[in-house]
């Protein structure tokens, strides 16, 4: 049963134009007392319908599951997964005996604000970033497995950190569907153990699949330093490339042990990589190798607006340390996923970096996220990841 929810007059034109979001500021009456996660209505101040989504307390006031008014039922998760699932079929990602590991649904680019799935093998991980999502979290997973068939037989649902701590939902992460302890699954045809129950995201981050191809094909003959290397698959990608070596460093000793791991798994006894547990900054300052292909890839240095000017001081001051140490000739990849920091920010700060140094420097590849985080056209804010490969000399 939904809830009926009045925009204020003159509100109504980013729904006409199918932007997923409406924010609090354009309520201007509810009928009713709807909890968080319960599915409103929304109508133009004149009483006409726009849209269907589920409720939620914050900014971002409705999240927009359809624009027809229609019933959410297992019926409309099964239709929208199979959506999704076309495009991962149509990319090349699913069904492909050298890749079982990719992103299933994107929240907003797969028209299912909220909602998050990787694939991982036989296991789907499963992860709630609204009350409305997590309210209907089995009638998803009995879906997935209806749509995934004989394709998946686990599905993880990991949203204790996602979901908003003011819900106060007790979650706790666990299995919806199956049980399993293999945790290894393929990605253009390397393995790694992927992390579901402790680890970062959904456990490994899908997002750079595309990005560790192309380091792949620079790697040949190069000494490599993969910054923030969490479970190292930059580095794994850059061993298969023949790189003369490769080093990786994270401040997490446990990330250190995953990489580790996962260097064994595809390269066992390999003395070309080796790990280092170490703050980012203090060992781009005090570095003996001589690098010719370096990585940076941090985590979000801003998750919102307000940390904006930080991060990107952050960028500036990092990437400016990779120009001063990176060998003539070398090649950088440099990435932001942060959300509030769009490209030309991003850019700003590395462009700043190279001017610091006094280094010439050539844009050779502008990257961003793979086609199974797709962007909704109509919701731009869905493009997070952004990359460039710098050729410095």
């Amino acid at each position: 049963m939904s809830i009926n929810l009045y925009l204020k007059k003159g509100k109504e034109e980013s729904l006409k134009r199918f932007h997923p979001w409406v924010f609090s500021g354009a309520v201007q009456r509810i009928d009713g007392q709807p909890e968080e996660g319960n599915l409103v209505r929304v109508l133009s101040n004149d009483g006409k319908f726009l849209a269907l989504g589920q409720w939620q307390i914050g900014s971002i006031a409705v999240r927009v599951l359809s624009f027809e008014d229609i019933e959410i039922n297992r019926n409309f998760w099964h239709s929208r997964l199979v959506a999704a699932l076309r495009v991962r079929q149509a990319i090349g990602v699913a069904d492909s005996p050298l890749n079982d590991t990719y992103r299933l649904v994107h929240g907003e680019g797969d028209n299912v604000p909220g909602l998050i799935i990787d694939i991982y093998g036989r296991t789907a991980v499963m992860q709630a970033h609204s009350v409305g999502i997590h309210l209907c979290r089995q009638d998803i997973a009995d879906a997935l497995m209806e749509v995934m068939g004989d394709r998946l037989q686990n599905v993880y649902y990991k949203s204790e950190t996602t979901l908003p701590f003011k819900a106060g939902l007790g979650q706790e992460n666990g299995f919806l569907i199956g049980d399993t302890p293999e945790n290894v699954a393929t990605e253009n045809g390397l393995k790694f153990h992927i992390d579901w129950l402790k680890g970062q995201k959904t456990g490994f981050f899908v997002d750079q699949r595309d990005n560790r191809s192309l380091l792949e094909h620079y790697s040949k003959g190069r000494n490599v330093l993969n910054m923030f290397c969490y479970t190292g698959g930059f580095s794994v990608y850059a061993m298969r490339g023949k790189a003369n070596l490769v080093h990786s460093v994270d401040s997490s000793a446990k990330a250190v042990d995953l990489v580790n791991a996962n260097i064994n798994l595809n390269f066992p006894g390999d003395p070309r990589h080796e790990a280092f547990a170490e703050d980012a900054f203090k060992f781009l300052s005090e570095m003996q190798t001589p690098y010719d292909l370096i990585v940076l890839d941090p985590p979000a240095f801003a998750k919102h607006r307000d940390a904006l000017k930080q991060a990107l001081r952050g960028y500036t001051k990092l990437n400016a340390r990779a120009f001063e140490k990176i060998q003539p000739g070398g090649i950088l990849f440099t990435f932001s996923c942060s959300q509030a920091v769009n490209k030309d920010q991003f850019r700003m700060a590395v462009f700043t970096a190279a001017a610091m140094s006094g280094r010439s420097v050539r844009i050779l590849h502008q990257l961003h996220q793979p086609a199974d985080h797709p962007v909704n056209i109509y919701h731009p804010e869905g493009e997070y990841l952004k990359g460039l490969v710098l050729s410095v000399e």
